[in-house]
């Protein structure tokens, strides 16, 4: 059975690096599930930036945005058409590390509403939920990134209001399932779960 951790904390709290050094503090090989679409150029600047930080001997990289359960399963294989292989390691995947749920929610959300259709609540706990037992069946360790996004005020509107819904029932569920919880503020890991060492 696989280990889970969450990792969440606010807008560049330092999140993703500490996720990243946490992901490589433990036994590879390594694989980067990035959620983030390339919507205009300073998103692929950030994208490049993240891509960067990642050792490209070491990484392997599956670009998913909507279908996270594949792409564990792709991991755990090592191998399938839309992965990008940054270097020669395949196989089972020691470590996998998905960065991150916010998007991944948002990007729920626009396909929904590209079909015309809005995302609910159930739907995502249905997806939450198959997403933390394929996370259970790959080996090793699988990291989730996630953002705290409900500290703030109530949105004024009733669609941002859904998103934010929709990401703290994500979180709740990971968060539930994880052997281990890190809330990262102002770049400091403060551990709400379990027992992590970086």
């Amino acid at each position: 059975m696989g280990t889970i951790i969450l990792v969440t904390g606010g807008s560049r709290s330092g999140k993703s690096a500490y996720a990243l050094r946490l992901a490589e503090s433990r036994p590879g090989p390594w694989t980067f599930v990035a959620t983030c679409p390339a919507i205009d150029e300073e998103m692929a600047r950030k994208i490049q930036v993240h891509q960067r930080e990642r050792d490209a001997q070491t990484w392997t990289t599956i670009e998913e945005e909507i279908d996270l359960v594949g792409a564990l399963e792709r991991a755990r294989a090592g191998a399938g058409s839309d992965v990008r292989f940054d270097c020669g390691v395949a196989g089972t995947s020691g470590v996998i590390l998905v960065d991150c749920l916010t998007l991944w929610i948002n990007n729920l959300m626009y396909r929904a509403s590209l079909a015309g259709r809005e995302v609910t609540e159930q739907e995502v706990a249905g997806l939450t939920d198959a997403l933390v037992r394929a996370a259970r069946n790959a080996p090793g360790t699988v990291i989730f990134v996630t953002n705290e996004v409900g500290l703030g005020i109530v949105p004024p509107d009733a669609s941002t209001r859904l998103y934010r819904n929709l990401v703290g029932r994500c979180g709740q569920t990971i968060a539930a399932a994880a052997s281990a919880a890190v809330l990262v503020v102002c770049g400091m890991p403060i551990t709400l779960k379990g027992e992590l060492s970086t």
